[in-house]
């Protein structure tokens, strides 16, 4: 099976489940709603995170060079609009054939507005944590590797560093100095 097509899968049954239990949870407790939709809305949220951090983590340290790595990008855009269609048709489903008031306006309204507000939701917070995922590991792969104490550095050596420097009395001049006396032009 295609990433895109799990991701959009797992995204549309936190989707759909999250609309359901919040529909649920409206009829007991109404006064709530404000709080019930908010939280709802951060689960779909952290979801998209955390899938997309992974993958961001999970690329960089299988591709090092930023030009080689996979196009996160399309995958979790696909996902973001299998999520969308795919939620907003389940949802309008179960708010037409169960008795539990999920909320749903019409299809036309799920399959076009609602499933465009549900790309935007999962695909942006899912594109920053890539983003943030890559950079953490490019931060972690940028470390320089310690020398075990035991070990002691050879000699000649800058700890930490890739150039090697000498002790000798060799000149650190890169450009003579300018002299406008000696030059003639004083």
């Amino acid at each position: 099976m295609k990433p895109w097509l799990i991701r959009g899968l797992g995204l549309t049954l936190v989707h759909v489940l999250v609309r359901v239990l919040l529909g649920a949870a409206l009829v007991q407790w109404p006064l709530h709603g404000s709080v019930l939709r908010w939280g709802g809305l951060l689960v779909v949220l952290f979801a998209a995170l955390i899938w997309g951090g992974i993958d961001g983590i999970r690329d960089r340290r299988a591709n090092p060079d930023p030009d080689r790595g996979a196009d996160l990008t399309m995958l979790w855009l696909k996902a973001g609009a299998v999520t969308g269609l795919l939620g907003g048709f389940l949802t309008w489903l179960v708010d037409t054939v169960t008795a539990i008031p999920v909320g749903v306006k019409s299809l036309f309204f799920e399959l076009t507005s609602g499933a465009a507000f549900t790309v935007l939701l999962v695909f942006l917070p899912a594109m920053f944590a890539v983003t943030v995922g890559r950079f953490l590991v490019r931060r972690e792969q940028a470390k320089p590797v310690e020398q075990s104490a035991a070990e002691p550095a050879p000699v000649g050596a800058a700890v930490g560093a890739d150039r090697a420097w000498s002790s000798d009395d060799s000149p650190t001049e890169v450009f003579p100095a300018v002299d406008p006396q000696r030059d003639g032009r004083a």
